[in-house]
């Protein structure tokens, strides 16, 4: 992925400030801007996890799945049928438990690969074949709304994909699931888990002493596996301001005790995007 760095980082900028990039009715669990670069693996949804209420309403068996928020014009989704308002239920057989995963899944495929994609659409599931594309140009999204930004040529540096998300409540930490990458988990010794990358300086999960390298396995009395399971359990805490988070080190569990201090909105660096 190539792109003049300070060119990208000035659409960034002004994808930030333009007031008409945020929407007042923009549903909470997909309040977001994605920062996407020309070339990679694209299907072209934007995608929302599957809220409890949302499985309820959708008459879903399971609360798991990817929401379809929209889908782009002339993208490989649309081309295979995929409609706003569907739920991914499965990719390539893989069985999708939320957005992280889907757009991971994504972003493995190689570019012109047909894939078996199948959604869950007015109470009952269908398969849809979708051909992956390379993506066009670089997009600033937020809530739905596309800038797409030309490529331009020289000064070329490399430079990573990155999004910036709303997350509440804050713990402080980075991870990715180890859900269906078993030689992972094994080798951290567990055999589910979020994998933590970063924790942020001065956040309630490094003040308790979790580590890049731990794997969060539960959340109090929950068992989690993705990040947005830590999230849901964090939020089911209430008000309860101390709690355990267990982690796995070195093949051993070992229970931390955390304090949160404050809870709202925090912007974070995240990659893969939640558009795939």
């Amino acid at each position: 992925m190539r792109l003049s760095f300070g060119i990208a980082m000035a659409f960034v900028a002004a994808g930030l400030s333009a007031p008409a990039l945020w929407s007042q009715t923009a549903r909470a669990r997909n309040a977001q801007i994605t920062v996407q670069v020309g070339g990679s693996s694209y299907l072209g949804v934007g995608v929302a996890d599957v809220t409890a209420d949302r499985a309820k309403a959708l008459n879903l068996k399971e609360q798991r799945g990817a929401e379809v928020t929209n889908v782009a014009a002339d993208s490989p989704a649309a081309k295979a049928g995929i409609k706003e308002g569907d739920v991914v239920l499965d990719y390539e057989g893989t069985a999708v438990q939320g957005i992280e995963q889907l757009t991971r899944l994504v972003r493995e495929t190689p570019v012109g690969r047909q894939v078996k994609i199948s959604v869950w659409r007015n109470g009952a599931a269908q398969t849809l074949t979708a051909t992956i594309e390379a993506r066009k140009g670089t997009v600033i999204r937020s809530d739905g709304r596309d800038i797409v930004v030309p490529f331009i040529p020289s000064p070329q540096i490399e430079i990573p994909r990155f999004q910036m998300t709303w997350q509440n409540p804050v713990l402080g930490i980075e991870g990715e699931s180890l859900r269906s990458q078993e030689q992972l988990a094994e080798f951290f010794g567990v055999k589910d888990g979020v994998l933590v990358k970063v924790v942020r300086k001065n956040s309630a999960a490094e003040k308790a002493g979790i580590k890049a390298g731990d794997v969060v396995v539960k959340v109090d009395d929950t068992a989690v596996s993705t990040s947005q399971e830590i999230t849901r359990a964090l939020r089911a805490l209430g008000s309860k301001k101390t709690f355990t988070v267990t982690v796995v080190r070195n093949k051993k569990e070992m229970p931390l005790t955390v304090t949160m201090e404050a809870q709202g909105g925090s912007l974070r660096a995240w990659d893969p995007a939640l558009q795939c």
